[in-house]
């Protein structure tokens, strides 16, 4: 039965294919057969570069936020929360502005479109919101929080990290330095496909709001991350009773591949 589903999962992605690349050819493609591309399900999408994904979805960072709230309080007004932050330049940008092309972004992370998007079955969409006349388009492109959480989960103030309150309130103990106490304390950090492991511990080192901005600084969630402990030198042996259930390495399409080099 297994063998069956694979092959009827095959037939029709080729047959989408050579649909797509005959309506391709003549200039004649259109969304419905767009949607069906197999770039956009697995294993495919698996190893699609943001050139490929862009070069249809370039509306993603080219659309710009709006000027004005629903409520009609202009942009020049307010601030978002994580605009506070020092590391923030610049008016407001959109969501996939602020991950892919904002100067920070560029700086720190390695971010690639299906780090996020992982292809999903449009058949099981909802439909596009505020219009419902628009039923027969859908939300493809869905993210599993999990990935989210990873730089956008609460500050693990208490039980984690043992400080007398959250960040805002404790720094200054700390002298406002992380690093006062992460230079020894897992050691071994950002080790994931989707970040810049050295830029960031350089970053750190002169900003301690870099490494607040993802820890808690941006919090969208109310729980917190469950980092896997990946071993760090003097890790020590005895697990924290917090920390049973974590995993112990990264999620697998997360670590970093080492490029073989060629025999000569």
């Amino acid at each position: 039965m297994k063998r069956y589903c694979l092959f009827l999962t095959l037939l029709l992605l080729s047959m989408s294919t050579m649909t797509l690349w005959a309506a391709q050819k003549s200039g004649e493609i259109n969304y419905n057969q767009a949607r069906w591309d197999p770039l956009h399900f697995q294993p495919v999408i698996a190893t699609a570069t943001n050139d490929q994904c862009l070069s249809c979805h370039q509306e993603v960072l080219t659309r710009e936020v709006l000027t004005k709230s629903p409520a009609g309080v202009s942009v020049k007004d307010t601030l978002a929360w994580y605009q506070t932050l020092t590391t923030y330049e610049g008016l407001q940008k959109t969501f996939h502005q602020r991950h892919l092309t904002s100067n920070l972004s560029i700086k720190l992370m390695n971010m690639q479109c299906n780090t996020c998007h992982q292809g999903n079955d449009p058949r099981e969409q909802a439909v596009v919101p505020p219009n419902h006349n628009k039923s027969q388009y859908t939300l493809r492109k869905q993210v599993n929080p999990e990935i989210c959480l990873m730089c956008h989960g609460a500050f693990p103030d208490n039980i984690v990290m043992g400080l007398p309150g959250p960040w805002e309130t404790s720094k200054d103990i700390f002298q406002n330095n992380c690093l006062l106490c992460h230079a020894g304390i897992r050691s071994n950090r950002h080790q994931v496909n989707f970040l810049n492991a050295e830029a960031i511990e350089t970053a750190g080192k002169e900003n301690s709001d870099v490494c607040y901005g993802c820890h808690g600084g941006r919090q969208w969630y109310r729980i917190q991350s469950p980092y896997p402990r990946n071993p760090w030198p003097g890790m020590a042996k005895e697990v924290p009773e917090w920390a049973k259930d974590r995993p112990t390495e990264s999620n697998r399409r997360f670590r970093i591949t080492k490029q073989k080099t060629a025999k000569k």
